[in-house]
């Protein structure tokens, strides 16, 4: 049996539906966060490039300020990346956003790093010699700096996370929960702890 095309309209829309689909071509500096990792997911690494550009300072942000070494933080943030790019397929956009996602990544290899280190020796920008007058003030300045971040440094690992998601990122407390994989009232009460535990290292000094 022959089928006969008609030239009507009928046989129009059956030739317009015979010819095949012409792929998007994907323009990934606007493409969503899902679907630049449904892309990973894929293999498509030039879709993960733009989503290590798009997410990976700030990931670089979060880990500098709970790992005092700046090389550790760096390395932390290319395995953070390395689990992202090899969990894409398992990424779900329905129950958390990428970023809270990512955040999670980083925090927790973070707080596993923090907790089989030896101490950290704090970083200490401050030195006394090459200060240029006026040397009262800038001393005065540049010891607040050194006592607020050695205090920071004493903190546990989880308090200075949630406190860096809540304060220094601006994340809420239900987004920073989701992060720490606790509830909201837990983050309340580690930002509550963790800023009494500074007001109790600071006020001696008088900076509290």
């Amino acid at each position: 049996m022959v089928m006969r095309l008609s030239r009507g309209a009928s046989g129009a829309r059956l030739a317009t539906a015979a010819k095949p689909a012409v792929a998007s071509p994907r323009i990934y500096e606007e493409a969503s966060d899902p679907d630049l990792l449904h892309w990973s997911a894929g293999g498509d690494r030039r879709a993960f490039g733009e989503v290590v550009t798009r997410h990976g300072p700030f990931a670089l942000r979060v880990a500098a300020r709970l790992v005092a070494d700046t090389h550790a933080a760096e390395d932390l943030v290319q395995e953070a990346m390395v689990r992202a790019w090899s969990q894409a397929a398992n990424f779900d956009p329905r129950r958390a956003r990428f970023a809270t996602w990512l955040y999670r990544i980083v925090v927790n290899l973070c707080i596993d790093y923090r907790r089989r280190a030896r101490p950290e020796p704090l970083p200490d920008n401050f030195d006394p010699v090459d200060t240029a007058p006026p040397a009262d003030e800038v001393l005065a300045a540049a010891q607040r700096r050194a006592a607020v971040t050695r205090a920071l440094g004493e903190l546990p690992v989880r308090q200075r996370a949630a406190m860096t998601l809540v304060y220094d990122e601006g994340l809420t407390g239900v987004e920073a929960a989701e992060v720490l994989g606790v509830s909201a009232k837990a983050v309340e009460r580690l930002l509550a702890r963790a800023r009494g535990t500074l007001r109790d290292l600071l006020l001696p000094q008088g900076l509290g």
